[in-house]
């Protein structure tokens, strides 16, 4: 199936009382112009409006005034993904794209994987990014206690700050601090009320291969080397001399083989030896894909890799990548 006919994916994730479902009431009723299939990812203690949902036993599909639709899902993912996308090719349901929202507890890993390992769904689907709502009130205390949230924010390819209202200046900069720490790809935007915009959740392109690369430039200024961040943290290569290409593949599949259950995210756009053209790299858990960017042109050729994963051994995995690089 052709790209342009697959039916983008995002998820959202976020602790519960961060503005998940404050977010996901206004996609589902809100006039944005966006046919949305709303999937809410089994029921936690709080959900989208009761009178929003016809409850009955099973899962129920239910159209909304703006034309989305939701759906609640206890059982199985793929099954309810491939009854919507089939739904949708003979016509009996409408929409554009699917927001997951995984419960307040979950770690976003499995749902995502299931859009790379699942063949049925990766043939109708195309995973746009993970988006994170975070509270900045009560995130410090969150991250602090539950190693859930602190991979819910290493996944995130965007991270929406919840309650800035209700914190100092000082209090949403030191929380924003650690956010980086733990994840410095991800762009954090400050939110009122859970009340995001939906264009700051769709259309985010974070899986795919060509798209840029930014990391904090905070982060790259050498300020994460003092932060513990729990078992989630993050940590970037940055060189210019060139890999070999033979030497780094043969280094990146052995430290997935032997880390990817560890590694949640990472990313790199690369400056090989021989080539005129950038390699772009990302992956998740053991899932790694790489592609061809553009043209390194008049650009200064550099190699720029960020890792995002729980207890990584950060120095074995730099001190490999140096042995990679062509003397």
């Amino acid at each position: 199936m052709s790209t342009n006919t697959m039916i983008p994916v995002t998820i959202l994730t976020g602790f519960l009382g961060a503005g998940k479902t404050t977010l996901l009431n206004r996609i589902l009723k809100a006039e944005h112009g966006h046919k949305i299939a709303v999937i809410e990812n089994e029921f936690g203690p709080e959900s989208v409006d009761n009178d929003l949902l016809v409850r009955e036993d099973g899962e129920q599909i239910v159209e909304m005034n703006n034309g989305c639709v939701c759906c609640t899902v206890r059982g199985d993912l793929v099954r309810i993904l491939g009854e919507l996308a089939a739904k949708r090719r003979t016509g009996k349901l409408k929409f554009d794209r699917v927001v997951i929202e995984t419960t307040g507890m979950a770690n976003p890993g499995p749902v995502t994987q299931t859009f790379f390992m699942d063949d049925e769904v990766a043939e109708s689907y195309l995973l746009d990014g993970v988006v994170t709502v975070v509270d900045a009130k009560h995130g410090g205390q969150t991250l602090d206690e539950q190693d859930e949230a602190q991979a819910q924010v290493g996944f995130a390819d965007r991270i929406l700050l919840s309650k800035t209202d209700l914190v100092t200046p000082e209090e949403a900069a030191a929380i924003k601090a650690r956010l980086v720490a733990i994840n410095p790809r991800a762009p954090i935007k400050p939110v009122a009320f859970g009340d995001a915009d939906v264009s700051d959740v769709l259309d985010i392109k974070g899986f795919n291969l060509n798209a840029i690369l930014d990391i904090d430039p905070d982060f790259l200024a050498g300020r994460h080397e003092h932060s513990h961040e729990g078992d989630v943290g993050a940590f970037a290569f940055t060189s210019d001399k060139p890999f070999d290409g033979a030497r780094l593949d043969e280094f990146l599949s052995s430290i997935v083989q032997v880390f990817g259950e560890s590694l949640l995210r990472y990313k790199g756009v690369l400056f090989i030896k021989g080539m005129d053209r950038r390699v772009i790299f990302q992956g998740v858990h053991m899932m790694m894909g790489s592609d061809m960017g553009k043209a390194w042109g008049k650009d200064k050729r550099t190699n720029k890799m960020v890792f995002i994963g729980r207890k990584l051994p950060q120095d074995v995995i730099l001190k490999g990548l140096e042995q990679c690089l062509v003397s």
